[in-house]
């Protein structure tokens, strides 16, 4: 029997298990440290971080001799101790039930020796990865609405009628999604139509808002209502949407009726999303390009103290997710 062969079967009744060497390109979740460069992670507020490897991809693929790990949280404070931080013996880094406090630097210095095979003469190697992490959640949609309607004139009680009862009727629509009218406006304009004389209409616009009173109810005690709440929106957009499609419909399709002189004015119903940001979170696209649309918590020097979408200014502040300012 040939020696590889036989020491590879003394060896494998010592330990009594099979060993091999994984790539790991194939697995998922890992996010590799850059030498010289910052790695910027984002992570969605009560959710785990993805796991980050003290190593770069390339020294990972290579075989590391004596390999040692020091993670520092940040403001430079050593990682142990902490329950929500789980810190592998191969260097890999997770933070559990991310929050706001959590965010900031985290370095690892990786040691590990090379070996000279002539000589056995050892050197130590250190190299340092940095990893920037934020928490961030989703914003607060809402969504502002217009359409229009014809009248007989933009003098009389009728149009401030129709007004009303459209808004009831809307608020009745979305009530059981926790979801309502607000900021509700019209205004009467001549309009000259081409081919056709001048025209009254009414310019109607209102916003669609989430947080009806009573809304922290359908979160049913959920950590990340903004998810529940975005998905009550999204279907009242769509309620009211087919109400007036469905007007649109009766009006220009049911050609036993006559028109009537205060009607729905077909394709004028317009839709455009609005994001807000909970406070001690804000959105900056320059700085925070990879999550763009996210709504990132408010660095050191910046608050939010409201339902906004940017963190202000105060060089007071030394923390992550401030929602005042001293």
């Amino acid at each position: 029997m040939r020696a590889w062969v036989l020491l590879s079967a003394v060896l494998w009744y010592l330990t009594g298990v099979g060993w091999q060497r994984s790539s790991e390109r194939t697995k998922k979740g890992f996010i590799y440290g850059k030498p010289g460069h910052l790695v910027k992670i984002y992570v969605k507020l009560h959710r785990n971080s993805p796991i980050l490897v003290c190593m770069d991809f390339k020294r990972a693929e290579k075989e590391t001799v004596d390999p040692t790990y020091l993670w520092v949280g940040p403001n430079e404070k050593p990682l142990t101790g902490n329950n929500r931080i789980n810190i592998t013996e191969t260097g890999k880094l997770m933070v559990k039930d991310f929050l706001e406090p959590l965010s900031g630097l985290y370095t690892c210095t990786l040691s590990y020796k090379t070996i000279k095979a002539e000589t056995q003469e050892e050197k130590i190697v250190k190299q340092r990865y940095d990893f920037m992490i934020f928490a961030y959640r989703e914003p607060d949609y809402s969504y502002q609405m217009a359409v229009r309607f014809t009248t007989k004139s933009c003098i009389g009680r009728y149009n401030d009628l129709l007004f009303r009862v459209l808004k009831k009727i809307l608020d009745n629509l979305i009530s059981d999604l926790s979801c309502h009218v607000i900021e509700p406006s019209y205004k009467c304009h001549f309009v000259k139509i081409p081919k056709h004389h001048l025209i009254h209409e009414l310019f109607i616009a209102f916003q669609v808002n989430p947080f009806a009173p009573g809304w922290k109810g359908a979160c049913n005690d959920s950590v990340d209502c903004e998810d529940i709440t975005n998905r009550n929106i999204l279907q009242a957009r769509d309620r009211i949407e087919e109400f007036f499609r469905s007007q649109a419909y009766i009006f220009y399709h049911d050609f036993n009726k006559t028109l009537p002189a205060m009607h729905f004015v077909d394709h004028s119903f317009q839709v455009i999303r609005m994001d807000s940001c909970r406070p001690g979170f804000g959105k900056n696209e320059g700085l925070h390009s990879n999550c763009a649309s996210c709504c990132v918590v408010c660095s050191p020097g910046t608050f939010s103290p409201d339902v906004d979408v940017t963190c202000q200014t105060c060089v007071s502040i030394h923390i992550y997710g401030a929602k005042s300012c001293p």
